[in-house]
């Protein structure tokens, strides 16, 4: 049954109503059964076993006449309220159920069918599960739940919510889509555990037992397989985690509406919504494209060269849709000529440059902010994020320097010289998303505050200021976020990898308490005391060596002294040899919060033992949430660590490439717009150059438009040069255009190279478009 037959729509046309009149004028009284069967004889309402589909006609039927469109033939007999079918005696309660599930005698799902098994699963719904026993609708599969104990609880399964915005979305179909295809989704109407039974781990299990003989039952009673099973979680009574254990996805929320709530009444609690996909093609199955919805997308579908703008940008709620479209228009020009004004982007064009300036210059309190900006970029890096079986979570902080705009409204206070003197700006706190083999996925989340100093009159220690109003909560906020998304992501393994400032014991508790399901990587700053006889650093130390391994330590620029930030002296890149120690400690809470119990955290110390001369020696103490089961965990720890400096190459892209800090806006509201459309180009210019190296095979369409390849192919024909087959030979080129040498013993080009050659390619373009053919 591939395609939904549209009864009531088909029944509704002019002509089929012309057709049930003949009907009528043709066969006196005759009974409305006999009506619907002929009607699907005529017009071929029949079920995938063959059978007519009866129901679905007379509902149709009796619907055209209450809105006054036919008039039926009265039945001779008045239908009766029907009662569910009920045992004579209280159900018995099942005995001795263990709390361990491996303990579970005889567990096993019993296909309802029998008139006994229906009476008892009535009577279990009707006197322990808070929504009854009430009618079903549509095709529907019942389950008992037994036991050598007795009978543990029940399912259903019946017909899927006729709309649901955010589960629509998710699917990513249309109106029309639905109405064909809704009956390939099956909703989990009934879920009971009687009140009675405490077996841990056991809602997860059935629910996985459920998943595993729906498919097939359904099949035999309907004559085809379902691919989608939706269900809702009252979050006032339950917290939804079996779902979660057991892999299903929390896609988004009710509205509130029942299935007959016409009037809009929203009568019903808001519901959180959880998916289980039974077939990992199932948009393709109902005639979708797989990048459609809010599903898995692979990396290089987000960024071709024709339409990663629309895709990046297209649909930010900024309450108007031409707003909408004009913020795609202003990422794909500017992201052809990063860090230049977008006055020179559009080569002087008024009108545009008036249209970007009225985006840009918004009142403040308009929908044109920050977060609305980046919301289609983060929607589509969760999804490149449930491709990935393991993505890192990089946190870290970066100052923008605006203390040449003396004038600008909004700004903070980032930092003081020797003198005292204040240096105005804002800081930004990011969350960006990497792949264990280190290509950028997106940014997840993203803060651009003023900071603020603290008030002359606020006594307070540090110890006595909640960590909510501490400059480091962000840290804590980005983890959380973590947590959400984890739910729509059960089978990707969420690694939060942060840097020194972010040693707290906070963080650590709240990960504990509120994260458990997302993993801490942080390097440790305090050498603290622990539950054994040393401190953190010394304990490490003393363990013994697990392996040796070579890190690449990337070059470092020098930097002057700042405010609280000393020196740092230049590094040329080299590569280390280290020795891998790891332990696991109980980390004591502080003496703030000696009400806490310690932290169980596993530390793995990286240490070259050997550095060049007059280098300082590489020494890491990670702490981490991650189990050391093998030596290899260990590894990835380190590895995993090594990528954290993408996130600091990608604020290095915002400040050099797109310019960021010699933006010019009157307000700090204004430059958080510029600076939100930047974070996404700086992306993407990061993400050309680590494409042409880990995945140099793609076709060059991934990432190049037409044009552009064009003059790529004609650059390297009058240069002698390989033509642009691929990615890794087309950023190659663009990086010559950009003054890459490309010898033998150069290493790939790096980011500035490629912009400043994508710079000029599009300069390139724009000659061969205006050239005659």
């Amino acid at each position: 049954m591939e395609t939904q037959n549209q009864i009531k729509r088909k029944l509704s046309e002019p002509e089929s109503i012309a057709h049930i009149c003949r009907l009528f004028s043709s066969y006196n009284n005759i009974k409305i059964t006999k009506l619907a069967d002929k009607l699907c004889e005529y017009f071929s309402f029949y079920n995938p076993l063959g059978g007519k589909q009866r129901a679905g006609c007379l509902k149709a039927l009796r619907e055209l006449e209450q809105s006054g469109t036919i008039t039926l033939p009265q039945s001779p007999r008045k239908m009766k309220a029907r009662s569910p079918r009920r045992l004579s005696e209280p159900l018995a309660e099942p005995q001795a159920v263990p709390y361990e599930l491996r303990e579970l005698r005889g567990l096993e799902l019993l296909l309802v069918e029998t008139e006994q098994q229906m009476r008892i699963w009535n009577e279990m719904m009707i006197n322990e599960h808070p929504r009854g026993a009430s009618l079903l609708v549509g095709r529907q599969i019942r389950y008992l739940v037994n036991s050598e104990h007795g009978w543990l609880g029940g399912f259903s399964f019946s017909a899927a919510a006729l709309q649901l915005e955010d589960r629509d979305e998710w699917i990513g179909w249309d109106r029309e889509s639905r109405r064909a295809n809704l009956h390939q989704l099956v909703n989990l109407s009934r879920f009971l555990i009687r009140p009675s039974v405490s077996c841990q781990n056991l809602a997860s299990h059935l629910l996985g037992m459920s998943i595993r003989k729906l498919p097939q039952d359904f099949e035999v009673r309907y004559g085809y397989r379902p691919l989608l099973v939706e269900s809702f979680v009252d979050t006032n009574s339950y917290s939804g985690t079996c779902y979660r254990a057991a892999n299903w996805l929390r896609i988004g929320k009710t509205k509130g509406r029942g299935r007959q709530d016409r009037l809009m009444e929203k009568a019903e609690t808001i519901k959180d919504i959880y998916v289980y996909p039974l077939e990992k093609d199932f948009r393709q199955r109902i005639g979708l494209t797989k990048d459609r919805g809010l599903g898995a997308i692979e990396i290089s579908s987000s960024i071709d060269g024709q339409n990663w703008a629309e895709k990046e940008f297209g649909g930010a709620p900024l309450g108007d849709s031409r707003l909408s479209n004009r913020l795609v228009e202003i990422g794909t020009g500017k992201a052809e000529k990063p860090g230049f004004s977008y006055a020179s982007v559009v080569e002087g064009d008024r009108a545009k440059t008036k249209a970007y300036y009225r985006l840009i210059e918004a009142p403040d309190d308009s929908a044109i902010n920050f977060t609305n900006i980046l919301l289609p970029h983060r929607e589509q890096t969760i999804r490149r994020m449930k491709g990935q079986s393991v993505v890192l979570c990089i946190q870290d902080g970066s100052d923008l320097n605006f203390n040449n705009l003396s004038q600008c409204e909004g700004l903070g206070v980032i930092g003081k010289n020797q003198t005292g003197a204040k240096s105005r700006g804002l800081h930004l706190h990011s969350m960006f998303a990497v792949t264990s083999d280190g290509l950028p996925l997106g940014v997840i989340k993203a803060q651009c505050s003023a900071p603020k100093a603290k008030e002359k009159d606020d006594k307070r220690r540090t110890r006595q200021i909640p960590i909510e109003e501490k400059k480091t909560f962000c840290w804590i906020e980005g983890m959380r976020d973590c947590m959400q998304l984890k739910a729509q992501m059960p089978r990707t393994k969420l690694i939060n990898v942060l840097d020194r400032e972010a040693d707290f014991f906070e963080l650590f508790d709240d990960q504990r308490c509120n994260c458990s399901k997302v993993d801490l990587l942080v390097r440790a700053q305090y050498n603290r005391s622990t539950t054994g006889e040393l401190r953190l650093f010394e304990t490490v130390r003393q363990s013994p060596i697990q392996i040796q391994v070579n890190i690449k330590v990337p070059r470092q620029s020098a930097r002057p002294k700042k405010s609280k930030q000393k020196a740092r002296p230049k590094r040329p890149a080299r590569i280390a040899k280290v020795s891998v120690r790891y332990v696991q400690i109980q980390l004591n809470p502080p003496s703030y919060m000696k009400d806490k119990e310690p932290i169980s955290l596993w530390v793995v110390h990286v240490r070259e033992d050997n550095p060049p001369s007059g280098t300082e020696a590489l020494e890491w103490f990670l702490l981490t949430t991650v189990e050391m089961k093998t030596v290899d965990n260990a590894i990835d720890c380190v590895k995993w660590y090594c990528l954290r400096w993408r996130i600091e190459d990608w604020h290095r892209v915002l400040k050099t490439g797109c310019r960021i800090e010699d933006l010019a806006h009157k307000t700090a509201e204004r430059l958080r717009r510029v600076i939100a459309i930047n974070l996404v180009i700086g992306w993407r210019i990061m993400l050309m150059t680590l494409m042409g190296r880990e995945v140099p095979a793609l076709p060059a369409e991934v990432l190049f438009s037409d044009l552009e390849i064009k003059v790529l192919n004609a650059y390297a024909k009058k240069k002698d040069l390989s033509p642009p087959d691929n990615i890794g030979v087309a950023i190659k080129l663009v990086a010559k255009i950009g003054g890459y040498l490309g010898r033998s013993n150069d290493p790939p080009p790096g980011h500035q190279l490629i912009w400043q050659g994508y710079i000029k390619l599009q300069i390139m373009c724009e000659g061969f478009a205006l050239s005659p053919d």
